[in-house]
């Protein structure tokens, strides 16, 4: 294996990196200007051997074949659902070894701690007795459901499939923004990206020993069946969908294909006796496991929001009754709440007694006084998030507004501090992005993917998120971010 550790030459003509400058935030390939970090020198004399139009070649042809795999996503607008392909950007994002495992050890604990605190806060609330965690921040919150304390959970995991945000701050350190413990999307996405660049940019794997992704369908499903009702040996498993006119309905349909079970909407599932049963041609066939890819909300219109048409009535008292597993268990929100992100330190030394391997991002709860007056003060020099919000929507980037939208932020805050976070406008880390004029630094952030089963399992890889616009920090897709694929090394 060649990691790109051989000698550098003479740097190389070419076109692609003319101008591309580095600032105050850490660069993923360049450890200072045009000069690679040792496991990035290989893929930066194969993109300084090409022209500018033979890249854009590349990177139409990317765009191509997620336009014939019909890769996709919904962006919405004023009620409208506009439906975009899938922007991949061929430039990787290489990761080495020792890296991935710091990450993995941080994914680890993490995912072990929200774990150990659901089971907690279900049961004896031990951290909520002995003042750990504000106890209003949990009853006060949107996602806690009382009507689930003290319901046992197969196996005792609550959350079996996590998509966790990390950046990476000036000093290269990776953090934690936020957990995703409900119905964590884009592993599709991250699957896609390798199988499109191995299709049009062999080449650039010549030179790299890549971990491979491609099974986490089987890695998931495995999970699934772990957490089966009685241990039944060859559970019937299903994933349940809103439907086509949801944003990653994409992501449901492939991987209910490559996991190899159904995908079914709540109509194609009825409750019969406190069990839960799939309509077929050949009649009704009994489900032992959901990986529901819909919010609790709307699982059950008569246990939550009686105005949905996307669940199957029933569906919580077979939970209950423990004849059906769902994936993630009902109540795990809570441990993804934006306002419970600053107290998982504290959740990890309480469980754990350990400190954490990855930090947080500097976090002000709005809700408390001296934090929000903080936040009033400094407005446009942070980043202010609704502590349910999610997908970038409903956030503020403080340095990037305008003085009417911070004083409409400002209202905001005082009328209802505790709904809101801010954070400091981090740098995140840059990566060699193509854009029209060649090669340019765009920042990124990572969303591995992490699966709860007999043991914590991370896929070698995950969602590099980008932002494409010249000096945005926003990442999300659905804000006009991009992806790229994410290269784990080995050894």
């Amino acid at each position: 294996m060649n990691n790109g550790t051989e000698s550098q030459a003479d740097k190389p003509d070419g076109e692609l990196f003319d101008g591309y400058g580095l600032d105050a935030a850490y660069d993923e390939m360049f450890e200072a200007p045009l000069r690679p970090r040792a496991h990035y020198r290989a893929l930066f004399h194969r993109l300084m051997s090409l022209t500018a139009e033979e890249f854009s070649r590349r990177k139409a042809m990317t765009e191509l074949s997620m336009l014939q795999d019909g890769v996709g996503f919904t962006v919405y607008r004023q009620e409208e659902g506009i439906e975009r392909v899938w922007p991949m950007d061929p430039v990787p994002r290489i990761i080495p070894a020792h890296e991935w495992e710091h990450i993995e050890q941080g994914l680890v604990q993490r995912l072990t701690a929200l774990n150990l605190f659901l089971k907690d806060l279900y049961h004896d609330q031990h951290i909520l007795r002995d003042g750990v965690l504000p106890a209003a921040l949990v009853y006060e919150g949107t996602y806690f459901r009382r009507e689930f304390v003290g319901a046992p959970v197969p196996r005792d995991v609550y959350i079996h499939v996590c998509g966790t945000d990390l950046i990476r701050d000036v000093d290269g350190r990776y953090r934690v923004l936020e957990d995703n413990c409900r119905t964590p999307s884009g592993v599709s996405y991250m699957l896609q990206n390798r199988q499109v660049l191995q299709r049009v940019f062999p080449q650039i794997f010549e030179r790299y020993d890549v971990r491979v992704t491609e099974d986490y369908p089987a890695l998931l499903l495995d999970v699934l069946k772990f957490i089966a009702p009685g241990n039944r040996q060859d559970p019937r498993v299903v994933l349940l969908s809103p439907g086509m006119f949801n944003s990653a309905y994409f992501e449901h349909t492939y991987l209910a294909q490559r996991m190899g079970v159904e995908l079914v909407e709540g109509r194609d599932l009825l409750v019969d006796q406190n069990r839960v049963y799939m309509r077929t041609t050949q009649g009704l066939e009994r489900v032992d496991v959901i990986y529901r890819r819909i919010d609790d909300d709307f699982l059950d219109p008569l246990a939550f929001r009686p105005d949905s048409i996307v669940g199957t009535a029933g569906l919580l008292n077979a939970y209950r009754a423990g004849n059906v597993s769902l994936a993630n268990a009902v109540g795990t929100g809570v441990a993804d709440d934006k306002a419970i992100y600053p107290h998982v330190p504290a959740m990890i030394r309480f469980y754990l007694g350990e400190e954490p391997v990855l930090k947080n991002v500097p976090t002000y709860s709005c809700g408390r006084r001296d934090e929000l007056g903080y936040v009033l003060d400094h407005l446009h020099e942070l980043v202010v998030k609704e502590a349910r919000g999610s997908g970038g929507y409903g956030m503020l980037v403080g340095p990037q507004a305008s003085k009417a939208e911070l004083e409409v932020f400002r209202d905001k805050l005082r009328a209802q501090p505790d709904d809101y976070i801010a954070q400091p406008t981090l740098s995140l880390s840059t990566c060699p992005t193509f854009v029209e004029s060649g090669v340019a630094p765009r920042h990124v952030d990572l969303r591995p993917f992490v699966l709860a089963g007999k043991e914590i399992r991370i896929v070698p890889g995950g969602l590099t998120r980008v932002a494409l616009r010249s000096g945005s920090l926003v990442v999300n897709s659905s804000q006009g971010g991009g992806t790229k694929d994410t290269w784990v090394l080995e050894g």
